[in-house]
């Protein structure tokens, strides 16, 4: 087993994993110092390519954001998302696992569960190829967004996905938009750590996108916490290039290139 992922392992129930997205090596290189796990969310549909779902995001997109993402990352576990439809059937799914893992050189997978695919995760695993599981809203299966686990008989029924998928080899599982009650339960009744997005403190660990997360992305639901507004930073930057540009102030003497340094 990886010996990062190993570390994860040991952390369940004694101290918080922190996580985040990326989706190029300038953000990875900063997240690394802090993150337990950088994952290089299928988020990035909405997040870069200003898609509404992430649907369209393909095997080429992914692989090479990874590729990106990897050149900052030196001690963080880095997982992948497997877009939607690349692990419909259990074949396509060994299939595209085994391209994202050995053209990136990642750490592991994460595969959304639709309570049906617990046999695609066993057989991942069993090829060496480490999964993280992911329940609750699942956005690839899922087209209306609602919270999970408002009643006891879907609680009952995430509880039971969610053994399903540590019984499949899975080393963890993000719970997202789960009630407190349902996030507490499963992360008190499985083995594994929980990963919880939008679904209270009781899981074992947290994540959020990036962007949301400092200010870029204009999406902020409850569940979100703005640490920054980088896009205020940005447009205060631009306007103030702007207004050099036009008075001729940028670029100065001193910008001028006129001998061999270019730095």
């Amino acid at each position: 087993m990886n010996s990062k992922i190993k570390k994860i392992l040991l952390k369940k129930n004694k101290s918080k994993i922190v996580s985040l997205t990326a989706y190029s090596k300038s953000f990875a290189k900063i997240l690394d110092k802090y993150c337990d796990i950088i994952l290089v969310g299928d988020s990035m549909a909405n997040v870069l390519y200003g898609h509404k779902n992430t649907h369209k995001l393909n095997m080429k997109n992914i692989i090479q954001h990874t590729l990106s993402v990897k050149m900052g990352v030196k001690k963080s576990l880095l997982v992948v998302d497997m877009p939607k439809g690349s692990y419909s059937n259990s074949k396509k799914a060994l299939k595209n696992a085994k391209l994202i893992i050995n053209q990136t050189k990642a750490d592991a997978v994460k595969l959304e569960s639709n309570n049906s695919n617990f046999k695609i995760i066993e057989l991942l695993v069993k090829k060496n190829i480490p999964v993280m599981g992911h329940i609750g809203y699942t956005p690839q299966f899922k087209k209306k967004f609602k919270i999970e686990g408002l009643s006891e008989k879907e609680t009952y029924s995430l509880l039971k996905e969610a053994e399903s998928i540590e019984k499949a080899g899975a080393f963890s599982i993000v719970l997202e938009c789960l009630t407190t009650h349902a996030a507490r339960l499963i992360s008190s009744k499985i083995s594994i750590p929980t990963i919880g997005i939008g679904s209270s403190s009781y899981c074992d660990g947290q994540i959020l996108v990036t962007d949301d997360m400092i200010g870029l992305s204009g999406f902020y639901p409850k569940f979100i916490k703005k640490y920054a507004n980088l896009e205020r930073i940005i447009e205060k930057a631009t306007k103030k290039y702007t207004r050099d540009v036009k008075l001729v102030k940028f670029p100065s003497k001193k910008n001028f290139l006129n001998g061999p340094r270019f730095r």
